[in-house]
């Protein structure tokens, strides 16, 4: 008797879209709630390693319910991997936690995009890919428009864009690790994995700079968890039901989202500044996802 065939699972392109874009309002409510936290809105402010903490607690939580439930047969993990994938995960968390107290939203959101640049860049040495005139051309214009949103001449908001510049770089060396891992474990089994390690680092660096949180910082820190959790699950199967390069630009949704929160919770609206330089990482971001598809030249 023949094995049985693999099964295919169907391509459903406008539920990919639909999971992609509540991920990217799901992503977005992490960063507004963090800000929340981060600037006193809900107590004394706590620190963003005390966020991410949260953040990683409550997420490994869930995925810890559904491992429970669902029972996800496990196989032997490239842990050297994981806890790259997951220290830098981490970094790129808290960083973006931090900028957002300083920044606005669409800001720190729209520097965040630069992490595939970045990822492209440094897949260069590690994974030895080559580059070539379009996607340079992408990632120039890319950091371009993250140059206008530092804002030279403002010493907070520039601070704010270096955190944000900084976790887009720290995300952009986990794309690195995610590609490695890619194919050799399931998804759920790397996600729960990347928590779990994610936790442990989280929880050392907060014992420097824990408070206790109040009651309404715990319901927004679990929150943040339940949130980037859904997130990610929304996004890996938005990725099963359609291809990369129909469902990622669907994500850059979350700057339109951020805005909205922004304006709606903080009343901040972006500036001519802000959208030029929105405009200009879109575009790159834009044109590399599309590239990424195609042979590079």
């Amino acid at each position: 008797m023949h094995a049985p065939e693999p099964q295919q699972i169907a391509q459903n392109p406008a539920l990919a879209a639909a999971l992609t874009v509540t991920a990217a309002a799901f992503a977005a409510g992490t960063t507004l709630l963090a800000k929340a936290i981060g600037t006193g809105v809900l107590g004394d402010p706590l620190h963003p390693l005390q966020i991410s903490q949260g953040r990683f607690l409550f997420a490994f939580l869930a995925f810890s319910i559904g491992a429970m439930a669902l029972r996800p047969r496990l196989t032997r993990p490239a842990l050297h991997l994981h806890f790259g994938r997951s220290a830098l995960g981490w970094g790129g968390v808290t960083l973006m936690f931090g900028a957002a107290t300083f920044i606005p939203l669409s800001d720190a959101t729209a520097i965040s995009f630069l992490n595939p640049v970045f990822a492209m860049i440094l897949a260069i040495p590690f994974l030895g890919e080559k580059v070539g005139r379009w996607r340079w051309g992408s990632a120039v214009l890319a950091l371009i428009g993250a140059t206008v949103l530092m804002r030279p001449g403002g010493a907070s908001l520039e601070f704010g864009a270096l955190l944000a510049l900084a976790a887009a770089l720290a995300m952009g060396g986990e794309m690195i690790f995610i590609k490695l891992l890619s194919g050799r474990e399931k998804p759920f089994q790397i996600l729960l994995i990347n928590n779990a390690i994610g936790l442990i680092l989280a929880s050392l660096a907060a014992s420097f700079v824990w408070q206790t949180p109040s009651p309404a910082q715990w319901a927004a820190l679990a929150g943040i968890g339940l949130l980037m959790g859904s997130a990610q699950i929304c996004f890996v199967n938005a990725m099963r039901l359609a291809d990369a390069s129909f469902v990622s630009p669907f994500f850059y949704l979350a700057l339109a989202f951020a805005t909205l929160y922004d304006a709606l919770v903080f009343g901040v609206r972006p500036d001519v500044v802000s959208w030029i330089g929105a405009a200009l990482i879109l575009i790159g971001a834009a044109v590399l996802a599309w590239r990424e598809t195609r042979k590079p030249v």
